[in-house]
């Protein structure tokens, strides 16, 4: 097939089908002077666009909004949810306008969504734009998590403009254009709770485009909120099997597809600390690193609560008591990997808890751990302040090894196919900034996002990603306006 540009694509409303309350109709609002700051030439190979930027005419007018796709139908969609703990009411698309769906000669549907393309009807007195720092954020971690194999929407292209934002200061306005199988969060249903005909119909629509097999089960129902709960344990799984903290797990930003979504005040740990909290807005740490887990239930919790006129109570109930053992399955499974194992026996987790006690108490940096345990180089004592009991550690861990019939190379091998050698470290992504808004010096980010996309191969021109984090990173703070 002959990749298409975006003056040639036709874009369905599938989404739009639904009734008109479940969304208000909406053009984008123009961005004066838009140029391009980024765009993913290899999500563009697999959506079956062109590649080259260069073969996109009026590129940066597409990305922003300025122009559409033929058949676009703009709409921002109405949710509500919970944040903070804490029913918030009405929410909706503040800054984000749906403009379609693009179905891929491969099959694939992708909804594209613009985010900062100006107020809509549930901007909540806000002006509906983005900003370039948080814009910039959003399109490499997208793109970082993909690299690492964790469930979450994607990031196509970002632009630009001069046009000037309000925030805490002038800052530069940015639009991202992400897609994703499906943008429906918790918080759609948690909308419709209180009105049957319409949960129904959006449980109806969900299960017919993206839970299919559902519509097997003696309740589909049921069957859908078991199969969000698994994947929502997956992914959270794999969130910790990163040190990655979501920052603001409200029930409004979790996706019903169990993909991570909405980064905002998100953080990869540094160094190793239990109660790591990335949004400086989080005061409680409520969503701290060791809460994530308990968080991920408790919007799976608000979800089943909305679906119950679907189901029974009995039924919803057995479906979130199955969360804590798919969490556990999932997330051993890839420490089983991350330590180098073949099998994982239960006594192992007294070898975890014993390396995150003392990872904790010394804040060793967690990507660097990792990554460098493949190579058994005791080296990595000088990064515990209780080396003698990392020595115990380390011996009853190379005991464990030796219990299992495997080539060292092998296992060497494997373990770096696990834990990478570079992750989007807070520090990295505020130097793509500065010189992006500095001296419009886009370069910065792209080179990050070709070491993202593949960051657990080594390679020679990367090396500086890999380092510890500098002095100056620890002052580094993201809140919820991020």
């Amino acid at each position: 097939m002959i990749p298409l540009t975006f003056d040639q694509i036709l874009l369905t409303p599938r989404f739009g089908r639904l009734p008109s309350h479940f969304y208000t109709r909406i053009q984008p609002t123009p961005l004066p002077a838009p140029y391009l700051i980024a765009w993913n030439q290899q999500l563009a190979r697999e959506m079956g666009l062109a590649s080259d930027a260069g073969q996109q005419p009026n590129l940066a007018d597409y990305l922003c909004g300025n122009r559409l796709p033929t058949n676009s139908e703009p709409i921002a969609s109405i949710y509500s949810g919970h944040q903070f703990g804490v029913n918030a009411g009405q929410l909706g698309d503040g800054r984000a306008i749906l403009i379609g769906e693009y179905h891929a000669a491969n099959g694939d549907f992708w909804e594209m969504q613009l985010k900062g393309t100006g107020p809509t009807p549930y901007s909540r007195r806000g002006d509906g734009r983005a900003v370039l720092r948080s814009s910039i954020r959003e399109y490499l971690c997208s793109e970082a998590m993909q690299g690492l194999s964790i469930p979450t929407t994607r990031a196509l292209g970002m632009a630009g403009s001069a046009h000037g934002v309000w925030r805490e200061r002038l800052e530069t306005a940015a639009v991202v254009l992400r897609t994703a199988p499906s943008f429906v969060r918790f918080g759609h249903f948690e909308h419709y709770r209180n009105d049957l005909d319409s949960l129904r119909e959006l449980a109806d629509w969900v299960i017919q485009h993206h839970y299919p097999s559902a519509r097997q089960a003696s309740n589909p129902y049921v069957s859908l909120l078991e199969q969000v709960i698994e994947r929502t344990a997956v992914m959270i799984a794999k969130w910790q099997a990163v040190g990655f903290c979501h920052g603001v797990m409200n029930s409004d930003n979790m996706s019903i597809l169990g993909l991570t979504l909405d980064y905002g005040p998100f953080g990869f740990m540094d160094g190793f600390d239990a109660g790591h909290i990335c949004n400086h807005s989080d005061d409680t740490g409520r969503y701290s690193y060791q809460n994530q887990p308990e968080m991920g239930l408790w919007n799976l919790q608000c979800l089943a609560q909305a679906l119950l006129p679907l189901m029974d109570r009995a039924a919803a109930l057995n479906a979130l008591q199955q969360y804590q053992s798919h969490f556990e399955a999932h997330f051993a499974d890839l420490l089983r990997q991350k330590l180098g194992l073949l099998t994982w026996q239960e006594s192992d987790w007294s070898l975890i808890t014993r390396l995150f006690e003392l990872m904790h108490a010394s804040h060793t940096d967690w990507t660097f751990f990792w990554r460098n345990l493949a190579n058994i180089d005791n080296s990595l004592r000088n990064h515990f302040l209780d080396r003698t009991a990392y020595d115990v550690w380390f011996s009853d861990y190379q005991l464990r090894l030796s219990r299992e019939a495997q080539d060292s190379n092998e296992r060497i091998a494997s373990m770096n196919q696990i834990n990478p050698k570079y992750v989007l470290r807070n520090y990295l992504a505020e130097i793509a900034i500065q010189k992006a808004r500095d001296a419009d010096d886009f370069s910065e980010i792209n080179n990050l996002h070709r070491c993202l996309m593949q960051p657990f191969t080594e390679k020679a021109e990367f090396e500086h990603y890999a380092a510890l984090p500098p002095a100056w990173a620890a002052q580094i703070g993201v809140s919820c306006s991020s």
